[in-house]
């Protein structure tokens, strides 16, 4: 029952941001909680998990009498912008698991083929056999390193494609 409620209010969410002319909606949490009939922590949960940076969202929200939720739809059209947006949700370091979850959302925006996606995990996996002797927070930070490099390569490279 959960899973559908959160998929209804993502529904929702996202219906409404495809019929507003600029890349933003804004919305009331309590009458979102009022309309599908659940606690306001449920559209948190929904916000959270649906709508994060990683998946092409910034949240900007304001909580009282008055607040409001605003949802931005992260628009990445230049490759310098794609750049930016992937050095910001990889960041310093990421774990193997984390950069499983980030490839496959990449690949669902489009900005990775799945094909690109099994090749980058592959090498993930091997470099993770290769710095096993090296400190998880090493390996991190050099698995984000490598997927930057990686996933902006491909980018660039698509990029100059569709040219």
């Amino acid at each position: 029952m959960q899973q559908n409620l959160s998929h209804d209010i993502e529904q929702y969410i996202l219906s409404r941001l495809s019929s507003e002319t600029e890349n933003f909606v804004s919305l009331r949490r309590k009458e979102l909680a009022e309309m599908f009939e659940c606690v306001p922590s449920q559209i948190n949960y929904v916000l959270r998990s649906r709508f994060s940076p990683e998946q092409g969202y910034i949240i900007d929200s304001r909580r009282g009498e008055h607040g409001y939720i605003k949802i931005v739809k992260i628009l990445c059209v230049t490759p310098e912008e794609k750049t930016k947006h992937i050095d910001d949700i990889i960041g310093e370091a990421i774990s193997l698991k984390e950069a499983h979850k980030l490839l496959a959302i990449l690949e669902s925006r489009g900005f990775i083929t799945q094909r690109e996606r099994l090749i980058i995990e592959i090498s993930l996996r091997h470099s993770d056999r290769i710095w096993e002797d090296t400190s998880i927070l090493s390996r991190e930070r050099m698995f984000a390193g490598l997927l930057k490099r990686m996933v902006k390569g491909l980018t660039q490279l698509n990029e100059t494609e569709d040219e």
